[in-house]
């Protein structure tokens, strides 16, 4: 047999007395109490509301609002009548607005706040104009104008719209305008 080098000797010893320790540590770790269970990890949290914490109300879509507001706005033409319409959403917000030929500067923001006037009090403007005879602070509420020419659009009895025509000689005028609005997405 040969006989290994100091050095090759020093090396092997170092080898097996770390094959050693491998092997005592593996059997000590084997037999080793199991951990303690990881502490539970909390749920994550909810990224969607509970249906019981919703309200739902119904619009009109932008094409249903256009078509309105067309309507409107050819009936007024028809009659040779220059105006403005708007169509505002269930919250007042305008998604629509057509200012005709013709049609003077107020009657773009008066069609606006008569269509913001009738949907916030699902009523047509030429009624609520009477109830100012009773209550006449209504006319200091912000944004409204409580003049003929505003016209509710309704599903099951409840405003989901409103349509504002202004700039004909009359708020009759205006208010017919804006039923012929309403007609156009009522059929």
């Amino acid at each position: 047999m040969k006989k290994l080098s100091p050095r090759a000797r020093m090396l092997t010893a170092a080898a097996a007395t770390a094959l050693v320790g491998v092997a005592a540590f593996g059997g000590v770790s084997a037999t080793a109490a199991p951990a303690a269970p990881a502490a539970p990890q909390a749920a994550p949290a909810r990224t969607e509301a509970r249906d019981t914490d919703l309200t739902r109300s119904t619009h009109l879509s932008a094409d249903a609002a256009t078509r309105a507001a067309q309507a409107a706005l050819h009936a007024a033409e028809k009659d040779g009548q220059k105006v403005s319409v708007a169509v505002v959403d269930r919250n007042g917000n305008t998604v629509v607005t057509l200012r005709g030929d013709g049609a003077g500067p107020q009657s773009y923001a008066s069609a606006e706040r008569k269509a913001f006037t009738a949907v916030s009090w699902n009523a047509p403007t030429s009624e609520l104009a009477k109830r100012l005879e009773q209550a006449p602070n209504l006319k200091d509420i912000p944004g409204t104008l409580f003049l003929a020419g505003g016209a509710p659009v309704k599903a099951a009895g409840a405003p989901i719209a409103g349509i504002g025509v202004a700039g004909a000689p009359s708020g009759d005028l205006d208010e017919k305008y804006a039923e012929a609005g309403v007609a156009a997405v009522s059929r």
